[in-house]
């Protein structure tokens, strides 16, 4: 698999999960399909069990995110190709939380933006449906726009007002981070178109990211089966911070911009824009995957270690 994925399964929540793996037979698929992606009849015919029994138990696997599967063309018709979503899989208990918390966090649906300007191609759909129509930019005004699981466009930018909740503590912060999963944007697919993907906190610029490509190679791990297989399936997941050293993306640094310089105890809300400058290098487009897309079920999460 391309990039480790890892999946941690607390077993207070995760009850489907569990049950997923309470099978020999299921555990035996998985480690099949550790090694590489298979259809149902190879399945099958290695483990040597009913391809009814196979299938049944696949199907459970892809209930629970575990297994991921997409039709590709065989020689008479199509073949349900299943690939493993996760390369370990760790089990555990949260700690429980004691004393004073070292962080405030904030997680943002992607749909619930303040402001944008985007051109095309451009859209947004849910986890059920394109919301609004293709390649208008007016439907980024629609109501529905709260549920979208996944934006794109040809350039431009969309904003969001997280709450300053640091605000309500004494302390000063020791660093701010975003993280959110992106990707190129071009009509089809390409792993290789560049992208030059900017982010700015209360309109101060932090530095910028060069996506390798918009990738369609397979379905993202969460991305709903309705959605075609030459859209764009998943991104990757970023991480932006800002400390006292610096701006960084990914623990590398990307600019001088400080904490300081975003005079955070000065307003009420912290503005995220995250977009592409008119004049980039590459101006390749964005995707941004939300609940329900990709291969990270998340919004835009905010964190404030303090």
């Amino acid at each position: 698999m391309e990039n480790t994925k890892i999946l941690f399964i607390d077993p207070l929540k995760d009850t489907n999960k569990l049950k997923a793996l309470a099978s020999e037979q299921r555990i035996q698929l998985l480690n099949l399909l550790r090694k590489k992606s298979m259809n149902i009849n190879e399945l099958a015919e290695v483990c040597d069990l009913p391809q009814s029994n196979v299938a049944t138990n696949i199907s459970i696997l892809e209930k629970a995110g575990l297994v991921t599967s997409e039709k590709v063309n065989a020689k008479r018709g199509s073949q349900k190709l299943c690939s493993l979503a996760f390369s370990e899989i760790i089990l555990g208990f949260p700690e429980e939380k004691k004393g004073r918390k070292n962080s405030i966090e904030v997680e943002m649906p992607i749909g619930i933006f303040t402001k944008y300007d985007v051109a095309v191609p451009c859209g947004l759909c849910s986890s059920e449906r394109i919301i609004g129509y293709l390649d208008a930019p007016e439907s980024f005004l629609e109501p529905d726009r709260v549920k979208a699981g996944l934006i794109w466009m040809g350039s431009g930018f969309v904003e969001y007002k997280f709450p300053n909740n640091l605000r309500y503590e004494s302390r000063v912060p020791k660093k701010l981070e975003i993280s959110l999963e992106l990707s190129s944007e071009i009509p089809g697919t390409n792993k290789n178109w560049l992208s030059d993907i900017t982010m700015w906190i209360n309109n101060v610029e932090l530095g910028s990211w060069t996506s390798p490509g918009d990738f369609g190679d397979r379905r993202g791990v969460f991305t709903p089966s309705w959605w075609k297989l030459e859209g764009s399936q998943y991104g990757l997941l970023k991480y932006w911070s800002v400390t006292a050293e610096g701006s960084f993306v990914d623990g590398n640094k990307v600019s001088d911009i400080n904490l300081a310089d975003l005079s955070l105890q000065e307003h009420s809300s912290i503005k995220v824009r995250i977009g592409i400058k008119n004049d980039a290098e590459h101006v390749g487009g964005m995707n941004i995957f939300g609940k329900g897309f990709g291969n990270y079920d998340q919004g835009i999460l905010m964190r404030l270690y303090i």
